[in-house]
């Protein structure tokens, strides 16, 4: 496992550029006809969803619990 040390500057730009090709990563999965590409694809949306996940804080929510 890799571990990062990264400013809560750094952990927003990571965050928001993560978001952000999530996001295409949606519309090209819809948008494409060859299944091969699609399943490699959804695993890739899945790896980022996943970096996501470890990048972003804990919400106010949970902590509160």
């Amino acid at each position: 496992m890799i571990r990062l040390d990264l400013s809560h500057d750094e952990r927003s730009i990571l965050t928001t550029v993560l978001d952000s090709y999530l996001s295409d990563l949606r519309m090209e999965i819809a948008d494409t006809d060859s299944m091969d590409f699609r399943d490699m694809l959804k695993q890739r949306k899945q790896v980022i969803i996943k970096v996501l996940d470890a990048v972003r804080p804990p919400s106010r929510h949970a902590v509160n619990e």
